[in-house]
């Protein structure tokens, strides 16, 4: 047994050996509205507390697009973009415990969430800035952000869950508090976050809708489970959607703008309508008495604590959900991959593959 565990220790300092080695690739936005730059930094070490986990897989996210075009608080260059990451432990800090060297993980994007459950504390941050992110060969995080890799879920897959899945499951269950049987609308499906919430609320028992400009996006949305979806560029939509399946108990939005008033409109008596997004600006003109009138509750939402990632992981291996992926390009096209999020044509995720 001893000259099992010796050649193991020996195979694993082999195979860090060779990583040091090996000339580390990542993605690095060093000006705004500029290309990001593959470049060769420094193999990271970790801290106490810390692990290094090569990246098979990285995954996209608005809040990259938004970093890069300088619509983002706090950005501080040059960074390594990514929140999103699945790969293998290859390096622990002191302090880490053992079970985590070669362990196949998934990465929870949000740290220091601190103790209060309704919201995120004072030093909350999320991978790909301050801290280093995931479009690159290797990253340091904290060995308590890590999670097995789903059995069920690929490389791809996985990458794709954290940051639009926990954002998606709190906007679903922890704020929207969905229940089986209600009407639950997700406006503007096509992203990543719409795409799990149509996912989660389906998975409730609760009868989805969707809206898009897009009729791809639409059909696509009806083929994933959703009951019905509605051009939110009609004028009527919201009537036809009302009249054809009654008031909305629950809107999911990451849109805001112009036409958010038609969801005051649209909800039910006591309905719930939970804001993760304001991709199209600012709420304009909504009637504040049927706001009140109706007893609706407009909640605010965003990424998710620690037990809301827990938790929708648990929700994801129950069901045996799998992430909508759209397209997977290698690092070296990661530019590529935010022209389209920032064109807003994907439906699903968009993914880097890296290892």
């Amino acid at each position: 047994m001893c000259g099992y565990f010796a050649r193991e220790e020996q195979l694993l300092h082999t195979d860090q050996t060779q990583r040091a080695n090996e000339i580390m690739k990542a993605l690095v936005l060093r000006e705004l509205k500029t290309p990001l730059k593959l470049e060769e930094p420094s193999a990271p070490t970790p801290g106490p507390g810390e692990v290094v986990v090569r990246l098979m897989a990285a995954a996209l996210n608005r809040r990259d697009y938004w970093i890069t075009q300088g619509m983002y608080p706090g950005i501080g260059l040059p960074v390594i973009l990514g929140s999103d990451g699945a790969g293998i432990v290859t390096t622990i800090g002191a302090g880490v415990p053992p079970h985590w060297s070669n362990q196949e993980v998934i990465i929870n994007p949000g740290f220091q969430w601190g103790e209060d459950q309704r919201m995120q504390g004072p030093d909350f941050q999320i991978l790909g800035m301050p801290r280093a992110g995931t479009f690159a060969d290797e990253v340091v995080v904290p060995a308590e952000s890590l999670h097995a890799r789903p059995a069920h879920l690929d490389w791809h897959e996985a990458a794709a869950l954290p940051l639009s899945g926990v954002t998606a499951y709190r906007a679903v269950f922890t704020q929207g508090q969905v229940k089986r049987g209600e009407n639950v609308l997700v406006s503007g499906i096509g992203g990543g976050v719409a795409t799990y919430a149509l996912q989660f609320a389906k998975a409730a028992g609760a009868n989805v809708f969707v809206t898009s400009s897009s009729q791809d996006k639409l059909k696509r949305a009806t083929e994933l489970g959703a009951i019905a979806g509605y051009d939110y560029r009609s004028e009527g939509w919201a009537k036809q959607l009302r009249s054809e399946h009654g008031a909305v108990d629950l809107i999911i939005d990451g849109a805001g703008g112009p036409g958010y008033g038609r969801l005051v409109d649209l909800a039910a008596q006591g309905g719930r309508i939970v804001n993760y997004g304001a991709t199209a600006g600012p709420a304009e003109k909504f009637d504040l008495l049927k706001v009140f009138w109706k007893q609706l509750r407009i909640i605010g939402t965003t990424m998710g604590s620690p037990t809301d990632f827990q938790q929708m992981l648990e929700l994801f291996n129950e069901h045996q959900l799998r992430p909508v992926i759209d397209e997977v390009l290698p690092l070296a096209r990661g530019n590529d991959a935010l022209q389209r999020m920032g064109d807003s044509t994907q439906f699903g995720n968009l993914v880097l593959e890296i290892g």
